[in-house]
Protein backbone atom coordinates (compact mmCIF):
# COMPACT_ATOMS: atom_id res chain seq x y z
CA UNK A 1 0.00 0.00 0.00
CA UNK A 2 1.21 3.36 -0.73
CA UNK A 3 2.31 6.19 1.48
CA UNK A 4 -0.69 8.34 0.76
CA UNK A 5 -2.96 4.95 1.69
CA UNK A 6 -1.36 4.61 4.53
CA UNK A 7 -1.93 7.93 6.01
CA UNK A 8 -5.51 7.81 4.77
CA UNK A 9 -6.18 4.98 6.55
CA UNK A 10 -4.62 5.97 10.11
CA UNK A 11 -7.03 8.59 9.69
CA UNK A 12 -10.09 6.17 9.05
CA UNK A 13 -10.40 6.85 5.50
CA UNK A 14 -9.31 4.85 2.16
CA UNK A 15 -7.29 5.81 -0.44
CA UNK A 16 -9.92 5.75 -3.49
CA UNK A 17 -9.29 6.03 -6.80
CA UNK A 18 -10.75 9.57 -6.81
CA UNK A 19 -8.44 10.73 -4.10
CA UNK A 20 -5.35 9.30 -6.09
CA UNK A 21 -6.96 10.94 -9.56
CA UNK A 22 -7.28 14.50 -7.93
CA UNK A 23 -3.89 14.26 -6.05
CA UNK A 24 -2.33 13.42 -9.52
CA UNK A 25 -4.38 16.29 -11.30
CA UNK A 26 -3.50 18.66 -8.64
CA UNK A 27 0.46 17.56 -8.64
CA UNK A 28 0.51 18.40 -12.74
CA UNK A 29 -0.94 21.08 -12.57
CA UNK A 30 0.93 22.96 -9.83
CA UNK A 31 -2.03 25.40 -8.88
CA UNK A 32 -5.60 24.16 -9.97
CA UNK A 33 -9.63 25.28 -9.23
CA UNK A 34 -11.76 22.16 -8.84
CA UNK A 35 -12.91 22.74 -12.16
CA UNK A 36 -9.63 22.73 -13.36
CA UNK A 37 -9.00 19.37 -11.71
CA UNK A 38 -12.61 17.93 -12.93
CA UNK A 39 -11.21 18.85 -16.62
CA UNK A 40 -7.57 17.20 -15.77
CA UNK A 41 -8.74 14.36 -14.48
CA UNK A 42 -11.42 13.93 -17.51
CA UNK A 43 -8.51 13.68 -19.95
CA UNK A 44 -7.14 10.85 -17.63
CA UNK A 45 -10.43 8.30 -17.90
CA UNK A 46 -13.49 7.27 -19.31
CA UNK A 47 -16.14 8.58 -17.05
CA UNK A 48 -15.80 12.32 -16.08
CA UNK A 49 -15.58 12.95 -12.02
CA UNK A 50 -18.68 15.19 -10.15
CA UNK A 51 -17.23 18.55 -9.02
CA UNK A 52 -18.86 17.43 -5.55
CA UNK A 53 -16.32 14.59 -5.94
CA UNK A 54 -13.46 16.42 -6.64
CA UNK A 55 -14.44 18.74 -3.52
CA UNK A 56 -14.85 15.75 -1.05
CA UNK A 57 -11.30 14.55 -1.84
CA UNK A 58 -9.62 17.69 -1.80
CA UNK A 59 -10.97 18.21 1.98
CA UNK A 60 -9.62 14.46 2.73
CA UNK A 61 -6.38 15.35 1.51
CA UNK A 62 -6.44 18.63 3.35
CA UNK A 63 -7.32 17.03 6.29
CA UNK A 64 -4.67 15.21 5.61
CA UNK A 65 -1.85 18.01 5.09
CA UNK A 66 -1.00 16.60 1.62
CA UNK A 67 -3.19 19.83 -0.31
CA UNK A 68 -3.76 23.54 0.58
CA UNK A 69 -5.31 26.22 -0.74
CA UNK A 70 -4.99 29.68 -2.05
CA UNK A 71 -7.87 32.36 -2.44
CA UNK A 72 -5.81 34.42 -5.52
CA UNK A 73 -8.94 36.31 -6.33
CA UNK A 74 -12.59 36.53 -5.00
CA UNK A 75 -13.49 33.30 -6.53
CA UNK A 76 -12.72 29.55 -5.88
CA UNK A 77 -9.40 28.58 -3.89
CA UNK A 78 -6.71 27.50 -5.94
CA UNK A 79 -5.30 24.14 -4.90
CA UNK A 80 -1.64 23.10 -4.33
CA UNK A 81 0.44 20.23 -2.97
CA UNK A 82 1.61 20.96 0.39
CA UNK A 83 5.00 20.75 -0.68
CA UNK A 84 4.59 23.47 -2.74
CA UNK A 85 3.56 25.84 -0.07
CA UNK A 86 6.74 27.85 -0.29
CA UNK A 87 5.71 31.44 -1.67
CA UNK A 88 3.60 33.90 -1.46
CA UNK A 89 0.84 34.51 -4.41
CA UNK A 90 1.16 38.00 -6.18
CA UNK A 91 -2.10 38.61 -8.25
CA UNK A 92 -2.64 41.22 -10.96
CA UNK A 93 -5.71 43.28 -10.56
CA UNK A 94 -5.22 44.56 -14.10
CA UNK A 95 -3.95 41.61 -16.32
CA UNK A 96 -4.80 38.39 -13.50
CA UNK A 97 -1.62 37.03 -13.93
CA UNK A 98 -0.81 35.37 -10.91
CA UNK A 99 3.39 34.92 -10.27
CA UNK A 100 5.30 33.62 -7.19
CA UNK A 101 7.43 35.75 -4.61
CA UNK A 102 9.66 33.48 -2.24
CA UNK A 103 7.80 33.79 1.72
CA UNK A 104 11.24 35.18 2.58
CA UNK A 105 9.80 38.80 0.97
CA UNK A 106 7.51 38.42 4.23
CA UNK A 107 9.71 37.85 7.18
CA UNK A 108 9.92 41.18 8.54
CA UNK A 109 5.96 41.94 8.12
CA UNK A 110 5.63 38.19 9.73
CA UNK A 111 8.05 38.91 12.30
CA UNK A 112 6.56 42.47 13.35
CA UNK A 113 3.07 40.96 13.45
CA UNK A 114 4.67 38.47 16.21
CA UNK A 115 6.20 41.20 18.43
CA UNK A 116 3.60 43.69 17.59
CA UNK A 117 0.36 41.34 17.96
CA UNK A 118 1.66 38.16 19.16
CA UNK A 119 -0.03 36.89 16.05
CA UNK A 120 1.64 33.69 14.39
CA UNK A 121 1.36 34.36 10.47
CA UNK A 122 1.33 32.02 7.53
CA UNK A 123 2.19 33.70 4.62
CA UNK A 124 2.07 30.37 2.64
CA UNK A 125 -1.85 30.91 2.50
CA UNK A 126 -1.31 34.37 1.20
CA UNK A 127 -2.56 36.14 -2.10
CA UNK A 128 -1.08 39.99 -2.33
CA UNK A 129 -2.96 42.04 -4.98
CA UNK A 130 -1.72 44.83 -7.06
CA UNK A 131 0.09 45.49 -10.41
CA UNK A 132 2.62 43.28 -12.18
CA UNK A 133 5.66 44.82 -14.14
CA UNK A 134 3.97 45.33 -17.62
CA UNK A 135 0.64 46.78 -16.41
CA UNK A 136 2.99 49.16 -14.31
CA UNK A 137 4.84 50.50 -17.63
CA UNK A 138 1.02 50.70 -19.87
CA UNK A 139 -0.79 52.80 -16.47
Amino acid sequence: MSDLGTRLRAAGRRLTPQRQQVLDAVGSLGHATPEQIVEAVATQGPAPMALSTVYRSLEALSDLGLVTHTHVDHRVPSYHLTSHATHIHVVCRQCGSVDEAPTSVAEEFVARLESSLGFEADVTHAAIHGLCRSCRKTS
